[in-house]
């Protein structure tokens, strides 16, 4: 025999499963709205970063269509897209709701060039050639016999580059590179650093800054263990 109580019970859990019910079929209304309508659409582009790269590009590669709802903007192919241009290292791209696309994009900044007939040809610190443009003020010159990025002797260079303290990047003038064991820096005081290989690299650029407050016009830290000055 059913008593108040069980009657009142069930009451209860029945307004509960109503109520569930109710807040289901709300979200799902909510959801469709958002995904298939206007009301969550990006209105708006954030672009961070982009300095040598024109913001107009980088809006092109995200190829955002008319009312698309955030929802449904795919943000890592975005990013993908961005990141193809030649001058960016990499791109992110984040939803900022309720309207917003943020893009963070890092581009790749030269650290050696080598001159052609086409103009100079601007590397990065990965070895990826991504520009021939006018070589910017205090990037070092690369000289070797066949520069390119599939050349290891260029890439050693570029290896060299990449470990040298920053006091010293500044100073270098030009990266001598006869083979991938006889790299040298002409520095722009008329001084010169014999590097040799990318061996002992982090013995190097710890002994060739107290070497170059020696007199000399030549420093050799080619065997870091043994240094020398002429």
């Amino acid at each position: 025999m059913r008593t108040a109580g069980d009657w009142f019970g069930a009451q209860h859990r029945g307004r509960l499963r109503l109520w569930s019910l109710l807040g289901v079929c709300v979200l799902t209304v909510l959801a469709v709205v958002a995904w298939f309508t206007p009301a969550l659409s990006v209105s708006t582009v954030e672009i961070d970063g982009a300095a040598a790269v024109p913001e107009q590009e980088v809006r092109d590669k995200l190829e955002i269509p008319s009312g698309r709802s955030m929802l449904r903007i795919d943000t890592d192919a975005m990013a993908r897209r961005v990141a193809s241009i030649t001058k960016v290292r990499t791109a992110r791209v984040q939803r900022v709701f309720p309207s917003t696309v943020k893009v963070t994009v890092v581009e790749r900044t030269p650290v050696l060039f080598w001159d052609s007939p086409q103009g100079a040809h601007l590397m990065d610190t990965e070895g990826v050639e991504f520009a021939i443009e006018v070589s910017p003020i205090g990037v070092p010159k690369l000289d070797t016999a066949h520069p390119g990025g599939d050349d290891p002797v260029t890439r050693a260079a570029v290896s060299v580059m990449s470990v040298l303290p920053a006091a010293l990047v500044i100073q270098v003038d030009e990266v001598v590179a006869r083979s991938i064991s006889d790299i040298s820096l002409n520095l722009r005081d008329g001084r010169t650093v014999l590097w040799g290989g990318t061996n002992d690299a982090e013995r190097k650029a710890a002994v060739v800054m107290p070497l170059l407050t020696r007199d000399g016009t030549v420093f050799d830290v080619s065997s870091p263990n043994l240094v020398t000055v002429k």
